[in-house]
């Protein structure tokens, strides 16, 4: 198993906006990606954090990821917004559209948003939270097109991205349902780290290159490559079939349906539709029942192997304040690829360690 490090955010931080700044992001753009990312870390989404910095320098060194760019408005009819994110850097794009899309909700009850050709848009709970911050619900279905790495249902090899689904869900009085999840039945960036801690993954996840059951993580990272599976079985393969269908092509933003693995850019398209309960009628309702049901789902005895029934977003919010108080681990592999990432961009080894350290 390989060595880990252990960083203090706001250094960590530090460390990742010195690198995106090298690659010609404005300073603002720089800090927003390096906060984005870290906080993956900090919420316990490794798969999402400081770990796609490498994967980020080679789709922005092949013209794929295009700095300092914000979301281009196609159509904005009040309650319905297309934007475009020009390939810009999602942690920008998905934060300014989001803004965008809570002014309308405010202003007309609802809005739908459909967010085209973003780059990685990271984690995607943080627009959830964005809009939960404004006292709205968010519904979220995003697509991807990089290399394809998923199987359907029944299938032997990848057909399609890991398609995320994201709700959330004020609670009047407590912190949020935030359900942030991928329709695979693991993030790719989780096989990426197992890759790179030498860890095997549980069965049930992954294919080989032949379209055998798994659990070499190197399938998923390196030729030739296997495909990841659905979650659920044919559940997951369902919603991710609605994700392609709703977050790419209703978009604009377009579906997977290439062989071509070459290209090194990760572009997401989002359909979010954003609802006030205020405007509604229902928000009294909404408020008693939402906290009611909450509670009472809490209260299920828990099963011996775990301490107490959560509800969505809880175990991210319990990792967080864990990683804000003890450090955020990353892996030794991890760490060197993100090194070796920014002095492609000239910034040194030794300035990375030392800035991520505190120095």
């Amino acid at each position: 198993m390989a060595e880990s490090f252990v960083f203090d955010a706001g250094p960590l931080t530090r460390a990742i906006e010195a690198i995106v700044a090298a690659g010609g992001s404005e300073p603002r753009e720089a800090g927003l990606v390096a906060a984005n990312l870290v906080m993956a870390n900090l919420t316990g989404h490794d798969s999402h954090g400081i770990g796609v910095v490498p994967r980020y320098i080679e789709s922005l060194r092949e013209g794929s990821l295009a700095p300092n760019r914000h979301p281009a408005v196609k159509l904005d009819s009040g309650p319905m917004l297309a934007l475009d994110g020009e390939a810009g850097y999602g942690q920008v794009i998905g934060l300014e559209a989001t803004e965008m899309a809570i002014e309308r909700a405010r202003e007309h009850g609802v809005c739908v948003m459909a967010l085209a050709n973003s780059h990685h848009l990271c984690r995607i709970g943080q627009w959830a939270e964005q809009a939960i911050d404004a006292g709205l619900v968010s519904i979220s279905f995003v697509n991807v097109i990089s290399r394809s790495i998923v199987a359907p249902f029944g299938g032997t090899d990848a057909r399609f991205g890991t398609n995320p689904v994201c709700v959330g869900i004020p609670l009047a009085g407590q912190p949020p349902v935030v359900l942030d999840m991928a329709t695979s039945a693991v993030a790719q960036g989780k096989v990426r780290l197992a890759y790179n801690k030498g860890e095997p993954l549980p069965p049930g996840l992954l294919l080989d290159d032949e379209g055998r059951p798994t659990t070499e993580p190197r399938f998923g990272v390196v030729p030739p490559f296997g495909a990841l599976t659905t979650i659920g079985q044919h559940k997951g393969y369902g919603l991710a079939v609605v994700c392609e269908l709703l977050g790419g092509a209703l978009t604009g933003g377009g579906t997977w349906h290439s062989d071509d693995r070459t290209r090194k850019r990760v572009l997401n398209s989002m359909l979010s539709v954003l609802i006030d309960p205020a405007r509604l009628g229902t928000a009294d309702a909404f408020a008693r029942e939402a906290v009611a049901f909450a509670d009472w789902v809490r209260k299920s005895p828990p099963a011996a192997s775990v301490d107490r029934v959560r509800i969505p977003g809880e175990p991210e919010r319990e990792t967080r304040a864990r990683r804000s108080r003890d450090g955020i681990p990353i892996d030794e592999t991890t760490w060197q690829e993100i090194c070796a990432a920014g002095a492609q961009l000239g910034v040194p080894p030794a300035k990375l360690d030392r800035l991520a350290r505190g120095g």
